[in-house]
């Protein structure tokens, strides 16, 4: 394995400091169009392909997308830290052809996870029509509701289950349908016309996809490279490549309540990385730099 050695290359390359250039003004965009109701993420985030919001392009641009400050800082720093060493080795096509193929086969494999999530929900939503009652509610929302503040349709079906449960003489069926519905799918109030987002309607957005698998390459050329965690802990690249993905793989089977974070999506991109370079050494062994 080649050894690496920062002196020799480029401190910000081409495509990573056009990357971060982009994603900054996105971040940017974002922030002003808020400040006029206009969410961005709604058309260029990547959503789930029942959402009304879905369009093709978004499993590119949600990788110019992000949630906020800490959010775009981390990943543009591993980026600037990790890809500005892979740019230089391979050049700048090669290194944009690896970054998006990485962040698009991040974002196949988590719509492939949220599908098969969300089929989970209507299945037991359908099975709920079915048989609608207050311990099935309880059951269902056991199973697939979560309640972060201040999500509008959230509350309305827990309201709706609480009053179910202080008024049991009540047939509460069809307002309980009604609202776990509206739950999944949205809602647009008819008096206002202001529409509430479902679970389909939540966007992806980020490009810690494309990240992970720049970060997986860095520990698959130079896995004996050392990297200071909390700058001080010298911990080699194989495995604080292998923590990571670890971590990510437990946290995504947890998948516990009010974790935003899409695992499947960074184990994808490392997955993609991998592939990716396997194909390119199997190509060109003589050369792979």
């Amino acid at each position: 394995m080649t050894e690496f050695r920062p002196g020799r290359f480029q401190i910000l390359p081409t495509i990573v400091k056009n990357l971060i250039i982009i994603n900054a003004i996105m971040v940017f965009a974002q922030f002003v169009l808020s400040k006029f109701g206009i969410d961005l993420s709604d058309y260029l985030g990547l959503h789930y392909w029942k959402s009304e919001h879905f369009q093709p392009w978004q499993f590119l641009t949600h990788m110019f997308m992000h949630g906020g400050i800490a959010h775009i800082f981390f990943n543009m720093f591993a980026l600037w830290m990790f890809g500005s060493v892979l740019e230089n080795i391979w050049g700048p096509k090669r290194f944009l052809i690896f970054y998006l193929i990485c962040g698009l086969g991040a974002a196949v494999l988590h719509m492939a996870v949220v599908a098969y999530g969300f089929r989970e929900v209507e299945q037991a939503f359908a099975a709920y029509q079915t048989n609608p009652g207050i311990d099935q509610m309880r059951a269902f929302i056991e199973e697939h509701v979560t309640r972060p503040t201040g999500n509008t349709l959230i509350n309305q079906v827990f309201d709706t289950y609480n009053y179910w449960a202080s008024h049991p003489q009540s047939d509460m069926s069809q307002e309980s349908i009604d609202a776990i519905n509206r739950y999944i799918h949205g809602y647009t109030y008819p008096a206002t016309g202001q529409y509430f987002s479902g679970i389909f309607d939540e966007a992806t957005v980020g490009a810690s996809g494309a990240v992970f698998g720049i970060l997986f390459a860095f520990g698959y050329l130079f896995p004996n490279t050392l990297l200071y965690i909390y700058f001080l802990v010298p911990i080699k690249a194989k495995y604080v490549v292998g923590g990571l993905a670890i971590i990510e793989l437990v946290a995504g089977i947890r998948d516990s309540a009010g974790d935003n974070i899409a695992h499947f999506a960074h184990l994808g991109g490392m997955l993609v990385g991998f592939i990716l370079l396997k194909i390119w050494n199997k190509r060109n062994r003589n050369h792979f730099y």
